[in-house]
């Protein structure tokens, strides 16, 4: 399904203007480079594929970037969604269709900063683990990586600051956002659009940082030898490849096809084909 909707923005000129779609379509974009480079990643670990390090390093380094960009993305839709509720009459001026292009290409910049930044430093304290470990698995070395020098737990503390600091931004503009808009009248049905819109939202975010959360805990309770490697290996295990995966299947659902614009285009598109193929 993201591919059809990345067609669906791209393809119309009227969708592809507006920032919200602009930053669906970036958010999708991240999230299906994600998928794929992941999917490579398991498939090699499956064939016993050992990879060289350099390829390992830019395998993983993308796969880093792809999230991160989804990350900040989410972000960046979440302060949309503020700015346009809050300052409708100004949304325009503030967020027009070039600005948007200029904060995707600032997001993406972002986003391969924090991860080079941290690669770099893994590279320069000979922390990387792939050439000992003989697999390019990432549950793996994230366990085994986040255990070494002090330079490298610095780093993973700065991550760990911005990931919090983009929790802290998306709850204080949700927040904002529901004690401005109480009295409008908006909320007092539970099935209302607003209500079920603001659910559907939360739900993807949480299921967007819950993981990291996840794997926060488990590094600190790792490096205090309170849990032993095999359950350290296990629970990143089941972040990498659950719980990191179910975002990203649910947010073309939950946001790309909440859109109408979105979804009655791919209407058009089903029946145009369903049409030919009759005639």
């Amino acid at each position: 399904i993201i591919p059809a909707i990345l067609f669906v923005i791209c393809s119309r000129f009227s969708i592809r203007q507006e920032t919200r779609y602009m930053l669906l379509g970036n958010a999708l974009l991240s999230d299906l480079i994600y998928l794929l480079f992941y999917t490579v990643s398991a498939a090699f670990n499956v064939a016993h594929v050992h990879l060289p390090k350099e390829a390992c390093v830019l395998l993983l380094f993308l796969l880093a970037v792809a999230y991160c960009g989804g990350l900040f993305t989410a972000t960046a839709m979440v302060l949309d969604t503020y700015i346009a509720i809050l300052f409708p009459l100004r949304y325009v001026v503030i967020l027009p269709p070039s600005r948007t292009k200029k904060l995707i290409v600032l997001l993406w910049i972002c986003s391969g900063a924090l991860p080079g930044i941290f690669f770099l430093v893994l590279w320069s304290t000979h922390s990387f683990l792939p050439c000992v470990l003989e697999t390019c698995s990432v549950p793996v070395i994230l366990t085994l990586t986040l255990k070494r020098t002090d330079a490298v737990k610095v780093c993973f503390c700065i991550s760990i600051t911005v990931i919090f600091l983009c929790l802290s931004l998306i709850f204080c503009c949700y927040a904002i956002l529901y004690f401005k808009t109480k009295q409008s009248g908006i909320w007092e049905s539970i099935c209302s659009r607003a209500a079920v819109t603001f659910l559907m939202h939360n739900t993807v975010l949480f299921f967007y940082f819950f993981p990291l959360l996840a794997l926060i805990v488990e590094s600190v309770l790792y490096n205090n030898v309170v849990i032993r490697l095999k359950t350290g290996i296990l629970v990143s295990v089941t972040v990498c490849n659950v719980l990191m995966i179910l975002p990203k299947v649910l947010f073309p659902f939950l946001y790309g096809l909440r859109y109408r614009e979105i979804s009655a285009s791919l209407k058009c598109l089903v029946r145009r084909k369903t049409l030919r193929l009759v005639s």
